[in-house]
């Protein structure tokens, strides 16, 4: 939805130019501009196309969670690959070395406090009195 909404806003913004101080309405759009636009509207397509088959399936917060920790545990073991390889002189590259290794801790980082939000609910949720 946001590409839709990105993609009307610079097609508005194509159409409307500024000439002495008042809009007035575009003849024809550039070459570079049509193609941006098409572009950007194909995406769009995309999306909400993605957006639908995803909402189509049962999407619950279980799937959800796993999908989430399954991509953390492919981050960490890329992550484990990359610094193997660099210790033994495979890659050379610090640079691939060092990303990887800072979106690993990222997604570990925000993977905890996930856990740790929901461990405060759980709490706060068996503290309550029904």
């Amino acid at each position: 939805m946001a590409i839709r909404n990105i993609a009307m806003n610079a097609y508005q913004s194509a159409q409307m130019t500024q000439v002495g101080g008042g809009a007035r309405r575009a003849g024809s759009l550039s070459s570079e501009q049509s193609a941006f636009l098409n572009e950007l509207t194909a995406q769009s397509q995309k999306a909400s196309q993605a957006e639908q088959a995803r909402l189509g399936q049962k999407a619950s917060f279980a799937n959800t969670v796993r999908e989430s920790l399954t991509k953390v545990n492919d981050l960490q073991s890329e992550k484990s690959t990359m610094v193997e390889e660099f210790a033994s002189g495979e890659r050379q590259n610090v640079h691939e070395l060092m990303i990887s290794l800072q979106k690993a801790g990222v997604a570990m980082r925000m993977t905890s406090a996930v856990r740790n939000k929901v461990l405060e609910a759980y709490k706060e949720l068996s503290r309550m009195q029904f």
